[in-house]
């Protein structure tokens, strides 16, 4: 399992704390002032009038206090506090990847794999927030995209059920195709990778080749790219097309996580005319593997049942993302409330900003 990084609040001027070292120097401040006051006699006309003042004589430590505490905010907002906060980012994407192969059509998972992955996939589309985008990515010997990242979930539908069965698994493809779909600007050839690019030492593969419109590739933590996740799905075993691990490499550099579902049996069930039986066997190994490059999940599906909770947990998960966030704007906002509280009530009680 990947390590995770304890999310807690930080700051980004964490040497301004020195200031809130302030506030008890303050709070002597006032209580010297209220001695000093208490010392002045006072002359009081009734008894009924003195007692009334003293049933009240707690709201004059309400507006000090107020703003005290709009002091130590707007102190702690001199720091500029950091903390994870949970926000649906303005443009999240995710890409399904479904395997498209003929082995899909073995009933080991009923009625057949494909079936099965079609309505689990459908019940997703249901559980996903209206402002992720989803696409589909569809694969057997070649990777096709069915349809772009879309918030029409009636098109996504559709696309999921018009998916034709081909013979051939090239899951390294796959990955490639979400990567270009997510990276536009990154110059991903499929074509060069699978029937090879034009002769270029310096060239590594999963780099985009030298173009204008090609974006500089930096390579980042896996996991880090917080808007945008794969959901793989397959049955089998590459058998053709980009090695599927340097597919994944790819996709950690990106930064994009892979959460892999596998479905169907670990040992393979042959269905007459369906060829060699190690072809259906499903590569626990190779998958489990992509999934924690990437930072991602992986997940053994062996029923239908069991693909549709995966499919509906991960769309959970993917509602909302946890990222570091400055609340000096929150802090500060806070303080001017309680400001403005503080006025209003010295005004309300004294008749005068006190």
């Amino acid at each position: 399992m990947p390590s995770r990084r304890v999310e807690t609040m930080h700051f980004w001027w964490p040497h301004n704390l020195w200031w809130m070292l302030a506030l008890p120097l303050l709070v002597l401040l006032y209580r010297w002032l209220l001695r000093r006051r208490t010392r002045t006699p006072l002359a009081l006309p009734r008894l009924d009038v003195a007692q009334a003042a003293a049933g009240r004589a707690w709201r004059r430590h309400v507006p000090p206090l107020l703003l005290l505490l709009v002091l130590g905010l707007l102190l702690l907002a001199l720091a500029r506090p950091v903390a994870p906060v949970a926000l649906p980012w303005s443009r999240s994407t995710v890409l399904l990847a479904m395997d498209a192969s003929r082995s899909m059509r073995v009933t080991d998972v009923q009625p057949t794999r494909m079936a099965a992955a079609q309505e689990a996939a459908k019940a997703f589309l249901a559980e996903v927030p209206g402002h992720v985008e989803v696409g589909l990515v569809t694969f057997a010997g070649t990777a096709q995209v069915a349809q772009q990242a879309t918030l029409d979930r009636a098109a996504l539908a559709a696309a999921i059920d018009a998916i034709q069965m081909q013979l051939g698994t090239a899951i390294g493809n796959a990955i490639v195709l979400c990567l270009a779909e997510l990276f536009p600007d990154h110059g991903l050839d499929l074509g060069a990778m699978t029937f090879g690019p034009r002769q270029d030492p310096g060239r590594v593969l999963g780099q985009p080749p030298e173009s204008p419109q090609a974006k500089a590739f930096i390579p980042v933590a896996p996991g880090s790219h917080g808007s945008a996740a794969i959901i793989l799905l397959s049955d089998g075993r590459r058998t053709m097309g980009v090695d599927t691990l340097e597919a994944a490499k790819m996709a950690a550099d990106r930064g994009v996580r892979i959460h892999v579902v596998g479905l169907g049996t670990p040992d393979g069930h042959l269905a007459a005319g369906e060829g060699m039986a190690i072809y259906l066997q499903l590569d626990e190994p190779t998958l489990r593997r992509v999934a924690e490059m990437t930072g991602g999940e992986y997940h053994h599906a062996a029923s239908a049942e069991a693909l549709r909770r995966v499919y509906l947990g991960l769309g959970s998960r993917l509602q909302v993302s946890r990222r570091d966030t400055e609340i000096t704007a929150l802090l500060a906002g806070a303080a001017a409330v309680l400001l403005a509280a503080g006025a209003t009530l010295s005004v309300r009680w004294f008749g005068r900003v006190a």
